[in-house]
């Protein structure tokens, strides 16, 4: 059974990733949307373009697709990304949304009108277990991006551990944050895992922050071993 993995790096591709082939899936490409535009309402933005040196440590080729991210018209792009797995072999494509159905129906529909199975293995988690599973299964996850009441800039780079959960409990109780973020309070990027090859570290990077929100801009980045 191949698949394909919708993915921008952050944690939600990369779990789909781990639940397909848990679940027997043989993971063939990685396919990355690289979008023009930062306010897309499809696709992840912040620092996509580690999806290379993500698909090289995880050793799964990866497939890019530009657009220019406008609402409604990036699905035609996204359709043409989709036909290219088909025509290669792919049976299923497997994506990280947790409650987006505005996300989630879209794939759902493109998939089925080109002949592909459509997978959500986070569907409806709730999301604090599922932060904790994150975090009990070994991937180290960071915060590119902060946009929500309570987020300041001292979140950007902070690892997703035990003590962000408590904090972001928190914020969830005075201020209806989402756990894990599927509201577009933050944004996150994967590290390191055990799907994982190699690891990715940072090198350089710098702090955009713009009042009340803000992301990290990772300037370079390496794959080492791991231990």
């Amino acid at each position: 059974m191949n698949a394909a993995v919708l993915f921008s790096g952050g944690k939600d591709s990369t779990m789909a990733a781990y639940k397909a082939m848990e679940d027997g899936w043989k993971v063939e490409y990685l396919l990355s949307m690289h979008s023009e535009n930062p306010h897309s309402y499809m696709f992840h933005v912040p620092n996509v373009h580690l999806t290379q040196l993500l698909s090289q440590a995880m050793e799964i080729p990866l497939i890019q697709a530009k657009t220019p991210g406008e609402k409604e018209e990036e699905l035609e792009d996204l359709r043409n990304a989709l036909l290219d797995l088909k025509n290669r072999g792919i049976e299923a494509v497997f994506t990280g949304a947790i409650h987006s159905e505005y996300q989630k129906s879209r794939i759902d529909g493109l998939c089925k009108e080109v002949g592909l199975e459509s997978h959500a293995p986070l569907w409806h988690r709730d999301p604090l277990d599922y932060m904790q599973e994150i975090i009990d299964l070994g991937f180290k996850v960071i915060v590119t991006s902060a946009s929500a009441e309570g987020l300041d800039e001292s979140w950007l780079g902070r690892i997703v551990d035990e003590d962000l959960l408590e904090e972001l409990n928190g914020l969830h109780e005075k201020y209806g944050l989402h756990m894990a973020f599927e509201g577009g309070e933050a944004e996150t990027l994967v590290l390191d895992g055990p799907i994982f090859k190699k690891r990715l570290n940072i090198l350089d990077s710098e702090n955009v922050w713009e009042v009340d929100s803000g992301y990290m801009v990772i300037k370079d980045a390496e794959l080492s071993e791991k231990d």
